[in-house]
């Protein structure tokens, strides 16, 4: 969305109280929201904006498990498709190669080393919710005498 001759800060600002991706809730407290891609906190602010940052990342979950990391190329405003680089950690690796993988795209290459935490728990919960349940279902056990008597009656 950002043009090479208008600053972030502009659009930031022009597109701070409407925009496609911005969620208001009318209950509650005045809590604003970002369905943004590119946004790993869905905080609706100028530091996490990933449509206004020249440099963004987001992680969204892989098809097959496991999670892919979507960054944004600086100078890359006017094609967007040619600016979106996609690397995929299956959910194959360990845990560990995938957050380090991660923090290693985020901070340590130099691209934003501000997000790098956010990253990496954002593929932590993400990993988490791919991972099948493997407690077993339990039985209540029946607790006092009406309890018993009336599982008893049922028999």
């Amino acid at each position: 969305m950002s043009f090479s001759n208008v600053s972030a800060d502009l659009i930031w600002e022009v597109t701070r109280s409407q925009n496609s991706f911005l969620v208001k809730r009318k209950s509650g407290p005045q809590v604003q929201f970002s369905r943004d891609p590119y946004n790993l906190l869905n905080v609706h602010s100028r530091k996490h904006a990933g449509f206004v940052n020249e440099k963004a990342v987001g992680i969204a979950p892989n098809e097959k498990g496991g999670v892919q990391v979507i960054t944004k190329k600086a100078g890359f405003a006017n094609k967007p498709a040619a600016g979106r680089i996609s690397v995929t950690y299956g959910g194959n690796k360990s845990a560990r190669k995938t957050y380090k993988g991660v923090a290693n795209q985020t901070a340590k290459s130099g691209y934003r080393a501000d997000l790098r935490q956010a990253a990496v728990a954002r593929a932590s919960a993400i990993r988490k919710s791919q991972k099948a349940n493997t407690k077993p279902d339990y039985e209540h056990k029946l607790r006092g005498n009406a309890a018993k008597k009336a599982a008893e009656a049922k028999n």
